[in-house]
């Protein structure tokens, strides 16, 4: 069709040119001679009939007209107030001529997209699915006992929260199993003294002999046979508790064992783990945060867990004590064989800071064990946790650990501990 409106504007400038009978021939054969022009006044025989070429003149339309063969195309040409008409015929071959390969280009065009959809869909439901079925046998690990599962989490968001979310679960579990095994054989060790004062009391009871039973009456027969009774209860109730006092701690040794072949961790990735954690939190409570130098390797002797934990603790009660909306910063340095891990925020502060870091104790109305949770995993570190005004405004937590690739000094502890020291001293009222 674009081949023969070439040719029809080929014969349809002669005709607007004004050329001769010579000249329009010539255009004519030019045009491959499948063009016919039909002038305004004559009739000239065509592939279409005369009515068809005067309706075409009437509309001054360009017109295409099915027919036996193929199709014809009409152009009307006005001159000088007359209007001829130029038709161009066009075979069926040459229109369908070649389309079968271009069915065929199109055809390996659209199996090419669709294959492409599919692998990448399937990459991606490959991934999701993956990431839910590790998630759903670890977690059917655990519910048989296996606390020491532990995923890495991968997959859309929502599922490496939710792992993040399960291996702090399955962390917490590990720690509440290890403190009720601690505080059993703690419990079960209390109770050595009552049944130690129990049994002194049992031996400096009168003798419980009954074999010369002639000579007692049955109610000094009773009697011993009764402080016989408790003798053996005293025994066999001391021997249980032996037994659930070593088991206990036999069961704290081995996990504090296996925790030992893993006692370093890198600081900076479980500060990047946390926050990634509590970003999705900070987000829904439009809260502005930090994190500082947490990009280089900082290995600290501490568990992952108890770091982990006590990281927990400390940003929990950032968000549990200060306003929605208030901003907050995590920073991580190192300096003088120390890594101090600081946790900042913008809120109202700690009024009785020397209070709060006492265990249990909290004017927040809570357990009062959070900051107590830090202090006591920097002190398996041979650090500290200490409180101060952060520059942002409110609570600065500050948990000093050792470094695990320096030897540390003993003097200053990244010049925390001296400057709190020099602050107390100069204060009015204190003597130098």
């Amino acid at each position: 069709m674009a081949v023969a409106e070439r040719h029809s504007a080929t014969v349809a400038g002669a005709i607007a040119a004004g050329a001769n009978q010579k000249g329009l021939a010539a255009a004519v054969t030019a045009a491959g001679g499948g063009a016919v022009v039909h002038p305004p006044t004559g009739n000239v025989e065509g592939r279409v009939s005369a009515a068809e070429v005067q309706r075409t003149a009437d509309s001054g339309d360009i017109r295409t007209i099915d027919v036996s063969a193929g199709v014809v195309r009409l152009e009307p040409v006005t001159v000088a107030g007359k209007t001829s008409v130029v038709e161009i015929f066009v075979p069926s071959a040459e229109l369908d001529g070649d389309t079968s390969r271009d069915w065929l280009l199109l055809l390996g065009i659209a199996l090419g997209l669709v294959a492409g959809s599919v692998f990448v869909v399937d990459r991606l439901a490959r991934g999701a699915v993956n990431s839910a079925r590790n998630l759903v046998q670890a977690a059917l690990a655990v519910g048989g006992g296996d606390l020491g599962v532990r995923i890495q989490p991968s997959g859309p968001r929502e599922l490496a929260e939710a792992g993040y979310a399960f291996n702090r679960m399955a962390d917490r579990l590990v720690t509440a199993r290890t403190d009720e095994r601690e505080m059993v054989a703690d419990l079960s060790h209390r109770l050595r003294t009552p049944l130690t004062a129990l049994r002194l009391d049992a031996e400096a009871l009168d003798p419980d002999d009954t074999q010369v039973g002639i000579m007692f009456d049955q109610a000094e027969l009773d009697r011993r046979r009764g402080i016989r009774r408790i003798r053996q209860a005293i025994v066999t109730l001391e021997g249980e508790v032996n037994q659930l006092i070593n088991t206990t701690r036999q069961a704290v040794a081995a996990q504090v064992a296996e925790a030992a072949e893993d006692g370093l961790c890198d600081a900076s990735e479980v500060v990047r783990e946390r926050m990634m954690f509590w970003s999705a939190l900070a987000g829904d409570q439009n809260r502005q945060y930090k994190v500082i130098g947490a990009h280089l390797r900082i290995p600290v002797p501490v568990a992952r867990a108890e770091l982990a934990a006590a990281l927990d603790a400390i940003l929990g009660n950032v968000f549990r004590y200060t306003p929605q909306g208030t901003a907050f910063e995590v920073g991580i340095s190192r300096r003088d064989g120390w890594v101090a891990v600081r946790v900042d925020d913008a809120g109202p502060g700690i009024p009785d800071p020397e209070k709060a870091m006492q265990r249990g104790q909290s004017d927040q109305g809570s357990t009062g064990l959070g900051l107590d949770i830090a202090r006591r995993a920097a002190q398996d570190a041979g650090g500290s946790v200490s409180l101060d005004r952060a520059a942002m405004g409110g609570a600065s937590v500050v948990m000093l650990l050792a470094d695990a690739e320096a030897t540390p000094k003993q003097v200053s502890r990244f010049g925390l501990v001296g400057r709190l020291a020099r602050e107390r001293t100069s204060r009015p009222g204190k003597s130098e």
